[in-house]
């Protein structure tokens, strides 16, 4: 944080750029349990730190697709490489989104005013609406995997890293100018409108190159196309939930972000099972 004294002018910490570093430290410290330690916490650290986002689902996926690689290896079968590619990610984001999904679920299905809502969402509990949506969001994950494992390693490991990196692109998204905080407090409140939207974009571009180049080491040329048809759809679909929350509670939360990521990375995955 800058610590220049109040008789020297000073950028004020929260409009002086964040370096690419402090960015990734910002990404990783706050989408991950990794260690890296945060060292700024304002506007600027969380608009480089929400553009890298999708660095952070590589990482992600890399880490999911190497546990099922040694799965596989040791004769375990397509199914169970699937659910470890799916626990992976839950353990290296605490859960946060799957419980941002289902907060977001009861909040969405209570049927109540935006206030009300939101405090249906900000509870401990799981209400019915949330625990029925992790279930078939998780069985429609272990399934799409499961499939593309049942392909070949190669498919397997470039659908988990897709996934993981459109779920973290549809977060630089829904960080985007514009898209305003339902709360004036929690991350949702820290990264919501910072990313300006010409980066926003240049990262969906970003997200459809990863695609198309895993589709490309992973096998024949022509998954290329449909890797970059699911990586769209995926967005498309995390994009529909984002504009639902905000008419609905007026904004992002912190829950918001964990549902987007988690509509995306679900979309992408069926999408790649049936291109």
């Amino acid at each position: 944080m800058d610590s220049s004294s109040p008789a020297e002018p000073a950028q004020p910490a929260d409009t002086a750029p964040a370096s690419a570093v402090e960015g990734l430290r910002f990404a990783f410290g706050t989408l991950t349990v990794l260690p890296v330690g945060v060292e700024r916490w304002d506007r600027a650290a969380a608009r480089a730190g929400m553009v890298c986002a999708p660095v952070v689902g590589l990482v992600v996926g890399l880490l999911s697709a190497a546990v099922a690689a040694v799965l596989l290896a040791c004769g375990a079968s397509a199914l169970l490489a699937g659910v470890a590619a799916v626990a992976v990610p839950a353990v290296l984001t605490r859960g946060l989104h799957l419980d941002g999904l289902a907060d977001v679920a009861d909040g969405l299905g209570s049927g109540k005013p935006a206030e009300e809502a939101l405090r249906v969402m900000k509870r401990s509990d799981i209400g019915p609406f949330g625990v029925v949506t992790l279930v078939f969001v998780l069985l429609g994950q272990v399934a799409a995997l499961a499939a593309l494992y049942g392909q070949g390693w190669a498919a397997g490991a470039a659908g988990t890293v897709a996934s993981a990196v459109v779920a973290r692109g549809a977060l630089t998204l829904a960080s985007r100018q514009g898209v305003p905080a339902a709360r004036p407090e929690g991350l949702g409140a820290a990264v919501a409108g910072t990313v300006p939207r010409g980066a926003a974009l240049g990262t969906v571009l970003g997200v459809a190159g990863c695609c198309a180049a895993l589709a490309g080491c992973a096998g024949p040329a022509a998954g290329v196309a449909g890797s970059v048809i699911g990586a769209v759809l995926g967005l498309c679909a995390a994009e529909a939930l984002l504009r639902r929350c905000v008419r609905r509670f007026g904004g992002v939360t912190g829950d918001v972000f964990g549902a987007v990521a988690e509509v995306a990375a679900s979309c992408t995955l069926v999408a790649l099972t049936v291109l």
